[in-house]
């Protein structure tokens, strides 16, 4: 009777441990079912949430702010000069350059040329215009490749330097272009480093901030990097000497309108530290900017850091 009883009940447990595996089997499959057939769903919802909508443009930022009728192409170069080589590298720069740009056959024109004076020493700064864009800047490239005169000096110039970097840029449709003006006067260029994907917001903020600071005719010329380093804004401004850039600066916070466009372009920029620069006929300071950012003052502007060069003389155009 013992033996029948243990019997029962054995039977009784593998009924009911296969009627759980099978179950388990089921629950499990259906389990596996129901995150198997929406996990595609799932995953593209969860993704979306992360996906920056980006709004279509029907033209490209550099079409967009620039003057398009005018194709005019800067370049700007920036070469760090042996501090021994400086005198005689100054003298071969105002012996060639000049020359090319009074040229006629050369489809450029040499804005300005400078030295610093203050911040990153013995560099030397020049800015180039080319009258028709890319093409003309080509066609300049290849005809100074057959200029004797131009290859003995670019060899000459190699050795006196300890680096060089340039950058090729598009003027501010807001913005005046770089006239002669008389001097000697004191230039001031303010370099930006943007965040990517804020340029047409800074060009917005600024074709209404050109307006306060014409009054004086101060406001030169404004471009942004093409080719180089990118998202690079450059500023270029003309006072009659420092008193006269100190007098002009704090007269234009007296302006209503002006400290708004000043927030939303520096708010939450690094603090910038003062450099400066004496010209080859100009002189520079320049600004950089190092302090730290929090990530939410970063999302507040369109700036990333600041440079500011003070430069002394007059344009060559």
């Amino acid at each position: 009777m013992a033996t029948g009883v243990l019997q029962r009940v054995s039977g009784g447990l593998g009924r009911a441990k296969n009627r759980a595996h099978s179950v388990g089997q089921l629950v499990l499959w259906a389990r596996g079912f129901a995150t198997s057939c929406p996990r595609n769903r799932e995953d593209s919802w969860f993704k979306s949430l992360f996906v920056r909508k980006v709004d279509p443009r029907k033209d490209a930022h550099s079409n967009l702010l620039t003057k398009n009728e005018e194709s005019n192409l800067y370049k700007v170069q920036f070469h760090n000069v042996k501090p021994e080589c400086l005198d005689a590298y100054n003298k071969l720069c105002e012996d060639v350059l000049p020359s090319i740009h009074a040229d006629k056959y050369y489809p450029c024109e040499l804005v300005g040329t400078w030295n610093t004076w203050y911040g990153e020493q013995d560099q030397a700064v020049h800015l180039w215009r080319y009258r028709g864009g890319y093409p003309a800047l080509t066609e300049v490239m290849n005809k100074l490749r057959q200029n004797k005169e131009f290859t003995a000096y670019r060899k000459e110039r190699g050795k006196m330097l300890l680096s060089r970097r340039n950058q090729l840029l598009l003027e501010f449709s807001f913005w005046n272009e770089p006239v002669p003006r008389k001097g000697p006067n004191v230039y001031e260029l303010r370099s930006y480093q943007l965040r990517p994907g804020t340029m047409i917001e800074w060009g917005n903020y600024w074709a209404r901030a050109i307006g306060y600071r014409q009054q004086n005719r101060e406001a030169v010329g404004g471009f942004f990097s093409q080719i180089g380093s990118l998202y690079m804004v450059h500023h270029l401004w003309a006072y009659k000497d420092l008193q006269s850039r100190e007098d002009t600066r704090n007269a234009v916070w007296q302006q209503e309108g002006w400290h708004e466009v000043v927030y939303y372009t520096v708010t939450a920029s690094p603090t910038p530290q003062n450099l400066a620069s004496s010209s080859m006929p100009s002189s520079l300071i320049t600004v950089l900017s190092t302090s730290k950012q929090t990530a939410s003052a970063r999302r507040k502007s369109s700036l990333v850091c600041e440079s500011v060069v003070i430069m002394l003389g007059k344009e060559t155009v």
